[in-house]
């Protein structure tokens, strides 16, 4: 199993600050979450990918349907080459209470699910080299020769992970076409509707990927912290990445300071 951070608040600066920290105390990835408006993630991703070496840098998550798929491609792609192949792109529908409404963006879930595909065609398409023609419902692209740095370090392409509702089956299939899966539970018995899978969840959903990806290695991508899961047991159940998360330092006095804490005592024992 692999370890992971999730930034639960910092300005770009923060963000290089703790992706040195993260690798020098031997975590295996650091990610930062996407605002509608707010710190760029991907400029600070890019101060990440100059101040370490080893490092994998990610979002967790970013929103495609409130993005241009060849602006995304273009930041992806910039990340992926100055961090010499270090980055992860993780997607899905995004939270709208996060002001997607606030600021215009697409709230129907289906659109968004749409959008989500579309944009993810898109990069990938580009990443691989013009000519590209692309015919969706939302967009349309056509063959340029208008010289471009465009590829990526990683071939064929950046992985990506999105997200799912485990067992539920268009869901799933999305994610399959992909690297990685970051699994949801619907559950209206929780506050925010969703939750973390179990262990006997996640061991279902190893053997249901098992079956249906067989020509590449597949990620599943658990998050929590340590007082609520133990990262071996998720480890013994098929999930590959652990990505521990920090939320309730936002309410802190300083939540940078907190998440270096944090970082500096270094990943779980394995």
């Amino acid at each position: 199993m692999k370890f992971g951070f999730v930034v639960p608040w910092g300005d770009a600066d923060d963000v290089g600050d703790l992706a040195a920290a993260a690798e020098e105390a031997g975590w295996d990835g650091l990610f930062v979450w996407e605002p509608v408006w707010g710190v760029d993630a991907w400029i600070s991703l890019g101060l990440a990918a100059v101040r370490t070496s080893k490092i994998r840098l990610g979002t967790l998550l970013t929103a495609p349907s409130r993005r241009r798929p060849w602006e995304l491609a273009s930041q992806v792609a910039t990340v992926d080459r100055l961090s010499n192949g270090r980055v992860t792109l993780s997607v899905g529908l995004g939270a709208i209470d996060s002001g997607f409404e606030a600021f215009g963006e697409e709230c129907d879930r289906r659109t968004r699910a749409e959008l989500l595909d579309e944009c993810l065609d898109i990069a990938t398409g580009l990443w691989a080299g013009q000519p590209f023609t692309y015919d969706g419902r939302h967009y349309r692209v056509r063959p340029t020769e208008f010289p471009t740095i465009g590829h990526t370090a990683q071939q064929p392409r950046v992985p990506v992970w999105c997200v799912a509702a485990h067992g539920r089956e268009k869901s799933m299939r999305r994610a399959t076409r992909w690297d990685g899966v970051i699994p949801q539970v619907l559950d209206p018995d929780v506050d925010i509707g969703v939750r973390q899978p179990t262990l006997d969840e996640v061991a279902e959903l190893r053997s249901e990927v098992d079956g249906t990806v067989t020509d590449r290695p597949f990620d599943i991508v658990v998050e929590g912290t340590m007082s609520e899961h133990s990262p071996a047991a998720y480890a013994d159940a098929g999930a590959t990445w652990w990505i521990e998360s920090m939320w309730d330092a936002m309410a802190e006095h300083s939540p940078v300071t907190a998440a270096h804490d944090r970082l500096l005592e270094g990943p779980p024992a394995h």
